[in-house]
C-alpha cells in the first residue's frame, strides 16, 4: 500500500492583502478576493495567511468598480462573487476528466461577469453604466494562470529579487503608448488620459477579450495584484524596493501595508489596494 503524500513536501504560498479608500473618495470601490478550493469545497481566506498547495487550488483577484453613487462598489463586489461560483466548477470538470484549457475557462468567466454587470447596469438608473476591471491569478501546484482586463495590474517578481515585471497590459491608450516605448513611466502616470479605459467588464462594452497567460513559479517568486490607486503613488522601482529590500522600519509592517501606506503618503486620491502572494 502506497504511503499518503506528505503535505509538508508540497509547495507553500503566503499572501497579504490590504485596501484603503484613500484621502478623497467617500467609499471604497476596490474589492479583493483570496479563495482556496478543490472539487468538493470552497474556502474564503483572510487578508493574511499561509497554506500548502498540494491538493487544492488558490485564486487571488482584485477588481476596481466604476459607476455613479454606489454602483462602482457593487460592480467590483459582483465581479469577485462570480469568481467564487464559476472557477470551482471548472476545477470539478477537470477532476472528472473534462479537459478544458485555462484560456477557455477565463474567457467564459470574464464573459459571464460581463453579462452580469451589463444586466444589472441596465436594470436601474442608479447602476446605469456600471463597470469593473479584473486582475486574477489562479495558482495550481506548478503554474500560475492569470486573466486580466482594465487597468488593475499583475506584477511578477522573480526569485532573484532584482527585477519586477508587469504581466498585465493596461487597457488604455496611454498604456499602449508606454508599451510601444513612445512615453516614459513618469509621462504615463501624468498623462491626462491615463484613466480612460478601452476595455472593462460591463459599462456598455460590446466585446470582452481578456488577456490571459501563465507563469511556472518557483520558491522565492512573488506576485503583486493591485489597483491603479496604488501605482498612482509608486513607480515600479519603488514597488520592488518596498517588497524586496524594505528598511528596518518598513519590514515591521506586512508587504501589503508597506505598499498601501507608501502610496497613500505620495498620492491617495483614489481607492488603493494591494494583494501580494509569495511562493515559499
Amino acid at each position: 500500500m502506497d504511503n499518503p503524500p506528505d503535505a509538508s513536501a508540497s509547495p507553500r504560498l503566503r499572501w497579504f492583502g490590504r485596501t484603503d479608500r484613500g484621502h478623497v473618495r467617500a467609499n471604497n470601490e476596490d474589492t479583493f478576493l483570496a479563495l482556496q478550493f478543490n472539487a468538493q469545497e470552497i474556502f474564503f481566506l483572510g487578508k493574511i495567511g499561509e497554506a500548502f498547495t498540494g491538493s487544492t487550488d488558490f485564486v487571488f483577484a482584485v477588481s476596481d468598480g466604476m459607476g455613479g453613487a454606489k454602483a462602482g462598489e457593487l460592480a467590483s463586489r459582483i465581479t469577485v462573487d462570480k469568481i467564487t461560483h464559476l472557477l470551482p466548477r471548472s476545477f470539478q470538470q477537470s477532476a472528472m476528466g473534462l479537459q478544458t484549457g485555462f484560456e477557455d475557462i477565463f474567457t467564459e468567466l470574464f464573459d459571464q461577469i460581463h453579462r452580469a454587470l451589463t444586466y444589472v447596469g441596465g436594470s436601474d438608473e442608479e447602476t446605469s453604466g456600471m463597470q469593473a476591471t479584473l486582475s486574477l491569478c489562479w495558482f495550481t501546484p506548478e503554474w500560475m494562470y492569470f486573466g486580466h482586463i482594465g487597468d488593475t495590474r499583475i506584477y511578477y517578481l522573480p526569485a532573484s529579487g532584482k527585477e519586477i515585471k508587469q504581466l498585465s497590459h493596461d487597457d488604455t491608450y496611454v498604456g499602449w503608448l508606454f508599451r510601444q516605448g513612445q512615453i516614459s513611466e513618469r509621462e504615463a502616470r501624468n498623462h491626462p488620459r491615463r484613466t480612460a479605459l478601452q476595455k472593462a467588464l460591463g459599462g456598455g462594452n460590446q466585446f470582452v477579450d481578456p488577456q490571459v497567460g501563465a507563469v511556472a513559479y518557483e520558491p522565492g517568486d512573488m506576485f503583486l495584484l493591485c489597483t491603479d490607486g496604488l501605482t498612482e503613488g509608486l513607480f515600479d522601482s519603488q514597488l520592488l524596493e518596498l517588497l524586496r529590500r524594505p528598511d528596518a522600519a518598513e519590514a515591521a509592517a506586512t508587504p501589503a501595508q508597506r505598499l498601501v501606506g507608501a502610496s497613500l503618503e505620495r498620492a491617495g486620491r483614489d481607492n488603493t489596494t494591494a494583494l501580494i502572494i509569495e511562493m515559499l
